[in-house]
């Protein structure tokens, strides 16, 4: 189902609604491979593709003027009275930066880990010689704010605090606020992964030393530059803090500040695509828009999964508009990679499972898409299994 068609049965697209009369299709123009249902890189809008067509001078004010512009709206985009400082690299380049600058000496981390990324962020900590802790929970259930809250009347020497806003290992949304409200009680700095939550997750009501995110999930960019938000005063006196000359935010700051000027190579071309992209964003109306756009997305996906009776891992209390995990089903005719490749083939790409403990795979609801494109999703997967002899509805089933 494309742009044009009516609604269908399981389509919970508001009408009226702000964001509801976004055109996905249009927005991205024609696309050379398939849709990307996946947390990043994802399908962008045409107008980044385009950013991306032209060469930019350094040093030449043009170029550095745009890049401050990016900067400040950045900021904004992180709540009051924070800096934003950019980096060349994925969104692990961020983190690991983050956590090197501000995570000092032998104060103690603690790392709420419930997949992936939170294992990444523990591991970064090692590798550092900085001391961590890690309070973990499983892969498909939020870290419990009274665990956290636990850990540090349990921990004395815990300085700081990290958590995945939105842990794609499967797809759960971490209580941010209220583990916010347990850290400053406590008196210790909350350090957040918010890569794929940054422009679709809400910050107010948020207290925390800093924030890392990238340019290639919630803000639909490419894929290559990240960016950490952070508190100036609690930066200001991370000077020599950095185990790292690249990865240092208090010396990239600093230049930042001096001049508008990168201490290395910046990645024009893709500083101009971000432009870019936060043009779409504001366009959009901004979080309300997008992140209303990408719930509605991961609601059309689910119920229309659910009607077919694919299982989903994630409660739906619990479940971060970004990405959607399935249990992959016992049944005669399923091959994960069969069925891939056939998505591939009718114009989709999503992503295989990244869970320790049972065989799924995930599919994406952001980037430049939208419910239509859902629809059409679905209509291809029952299409393939159908002709794979696969029985439909299958008997697995929904969490309740």
């Amino acid at each position: 189902m494309r742009a044009g068609e009516g609604p269908r049965q399981g389509d919970v697209h508001e009408a009226g609604a702000e964001g509801a009369g976004w055109d996905a299709a249009a927005v991205r123009g024609p696309v050379t491979g398939p849709l990307l249902l996946t947390p990043g890189p994802l399908t962008t809008p045409a107008a980044v593709r385009a950013a991306m067509g032209r060469d930019w001078g350094s040093r030449d004010p043009a170029f550095v003027a745009l890049s401050e512009g990016v900067r400040a709206r950045l900021a904004a985009l992180g709540g009051p009275g924070k800096v934003c400082v950019p980096l060349q690299g994925s969104g692990s380049f961020a983190v690991e930066a983050m956590l090197s600058t501000f995570c000092a000496g032998l104060n103690t981390t603690l790392v709420c880990i419930n997949g992936a990324y939170g294992e990444r962020a523990l591991d970064m900590l090692r590798r550092m010689g900085r001391p961590g802790l890690a309070l973990r929970a499983p892969e498909t259930e939020a870290v419990d704010p009274a665990a956290v809250a636990q850990a540090l009347a349990d921990h004395p020497q815990i300085t700081h605090v990290v958590v995945i806003y939105s842990e794609t290992t499967a797809g759960v949304r971490n209580p941010l606020v209220e583990i916010s409200a347990v850290v400053a009680e406590a008196g210790r700095a909350l350090l957040v992964d918010a890569m794929s939550a940054f422009g679709v997750l809400p910050l107010d009501g948020l207290t925390y030393q800093a924030l890392a995110a990238s340019s290639n999930k919630g803000l639909e960019g490419p894929p290559g530059l990240a960016f950490v938000l952070a508190d100036p005063i609690a930066l200001s006196k991370a000077e020599g803090r950095a185990g790292s000359l690249v990865l240092d935010l208090y010396g990239q700051w600093r230049r930042f500040e001096q001049d508008g000027q990168w201490r290395f190579t910046p990645p024009v071309q893709l500083v101009a695509a971000l432009s870019a992209a936060l043009d779409v964003y504001d366009a959009e109306g901004g979080l309300s828009g997008r992140g209303r756009r990408y719930a509605n997305n991961c609601a059309t996906l689910c119920a229309r999964m659910d009607a077919l009776g694919f299982r989903r891992l994630v409660a739906p209390d619990q479940q971060a508009p970004v990405i959607v995990t399935f249990a992959e089903p016992e049944a005669a005719g399923w091959d994960f990679w069969a069925v891939y490749n056939g998505l591939v083939d009718a114009g989709f790409a999503i992503y295989p499972g990244k869970l320790t403990a049972a065989p799924s795979f995930r599919v994406g609801c952001i980037g430049e898409l939208d419910h239509r494109d859902l629809h059409a999703f679905v209509d291809a997967l029952e299409g393939l299994l159908r002709a794979r002899g696969v029985r439909l509805p299958l008997s697995e089933r929904a969490p309740a």
